[in-house]
């Protein structure tokens, strides 16, 4: 770092000597690493320019429907776009998805009836699908539980790992399971995110007993951080949100979903009617965003993953529990940080709100959000409302007090503002 670079921090911020000290070790300790993510991000932009130059995308694509939106020609290639980066037989791309839960929800009810059921092989979903499938404490008129469709979950071993035999057991004795669920990011869970390979791994297994059954993967998180994707090894269904990685910090909202056609147009029946499907639907002037989201993503998701390498390597320093570790290979851009205290989890969730362009001022506190079961604290700092591929932390206040951060548009920014978090951690 720069003499006047350090300065300006130690004058502006406050930071500390010992939190400065922490940086520059992290910083030498992981350049080697921060290499690698180079040659994928490479990759997958090379993938994103071919997909568009395939699809003939051009100014003529940024369209500005109004009212029912009938032969948006952008709308129509955007989810021809999204096919070829994926390698699946169709997509949905829309802005009016207000969510990545809406997306997956959108998925999955679009494609189960009354007396199936849904299997979750990953453990618990994200905190917000238990409200979807009915399996929060709170009820929510609506869930999947009111129209007889009931989710069974098998958990994750001590090491975070799949259980195989239960799996295999469990589509053996139960031919009613519709539809299997796989989250490929950790949620607010106390594991690391899975590989695209353990997916296939997972995969192969449960088409050994059911070569029928419908496989989804929430995908949130997790795009462009490898240099394939689930739905390449096997996945019928994918979703994720434009708020984060795919969107590339330029798309104002919005989420995906892709897959096998069939699937696809049953998740469409479910996101407007059936009959009308994703034939509707007005773009508002929007499509310029969301293609140019989706042509920076590969560089931004990256970008992410080096503030998320980085800031694991800087809270192993300062003696904190993480996963992943900064060594660890990334499947998706979230870091945890294990606090056990929650001062310190909102004292670093502050430290990242006060290292944002917006919002900085605000100070950070913990609030009943909706669709969880406790207290969430979180710093949101961003140019999109509720982005998460723009740096930001969360957590929820409950033991053992973890700290979820992800995104960082850049690493620049990415880097001192988790260097604000940790020094005002360390001072407490």
């Amino acid at each position: 770092m720069l003499k006047i670079t350090e300065d300006f921090l130690i004058n502006n911020y406050k930071i500390s000597d010992r939190a400065l000290e922490i940086y520059r070790q992290a910083l030498s300790d992981i350049e080697k690493d921060l290499q690698l993510y180079d040659d994928v991000r490479e990759f997958n932009q090379l993938k994103v320019l071919k997909a568009f130059q395939e699809e003939r995308i051009s100014d003529s694509h940024f369209t500005n429907t109004t009212g029912y939106g009938l032969d948006d020609i952008g709308r129509d290639a955007l989810d021809r776009v999204y096919a070829r980066i994926f390698k699946t037989e169709a997509a949905l791309v829309r802005h009016n998805f207000v969510s990545g839960t809406h997306a997956i929800g959108a998925a999955i009810i679009g494609n189960v009836r009354p007396k199936d059921k849904i299997l979750c092989v990953s453990g618990k979903p994200y905190d917000t699908l238990l409200g979807v499938l009915g399996l929060s404490e709170k009820k929510n008129p609506g869930s999947l539980d009111e129209y007889d469709i009931k989710t069974d979950i098998i958990d994750l071993d001590h090491e975070g790992h799949f259980k195989f035999e239960e799996i295999r057991n469990a589509l053996r004795n139960e031919p009613s399971y519709k539809l299997i669920h796989i989250q490929r990011s950790t949620g607010y869970a106390s594991r690391k995110s899975f590989l695209v390979s353990q997916i296939e791994e997972v995969i192969k297994v449960i088409r050994e007993v059911r070569k029928d059954i419908l496989i989804f993967v929430d995908n949130c998180y997790g795009e462009f951080i490898e240099t394939i994707e689930p739905s390449e090894v096997g996945a019928d269904l994918m979703a994720g949100s434009l708020m984060k990685n795919i969107g590339g910090g330029v798309a104002p909202g919005g989420g995906y979903i892709v897959g096998k056609a069939e699937y696809v147009k049953q998740a469409e029946n479910r996101f407007t009617v059936p009959g009308v499907g994703g034939e509707y639907g007005a773009t508002y002037g929007l499509m310029r965003s969301l293609f140019q989201g989706l042509f920076f993503a590969p560089h931004v998701s990256i970008e992410a993953v080096k503030t998320a390498v980085f800031t694991a390597r800087v809270m192993e320093i300062a003696g904190f529990k993480v996963f992943p570790a900064a060594k660890d290979k990334r499947t998706d851009i979230i870091q945890a940080i294990e606090f056990n205290d929650p001062k310190k989890l909102v004292n670093f969730c502050s430290g990242i709100q006060a290292g944002s362009p917006i919002d900085s001022f605000a100070v950070c506190e913990p609030w009943a959000m909706p669709g969880y079961d406790c207290d969430i604290v979180m710093a949101a700092g961003a140019f999109i409302s509720g982005s998460t591929i723009e740096l930001s932390a969360d957590g929820p206040i409950r033991p053992p007090y973890i700290a979820y951060m992800q995104g960082g548009l850049n690493f620049e920014h990415g880097k001192i503002g988790v260097l604000i978090g940790l020094s005002r951690t360390l001072e407490e």
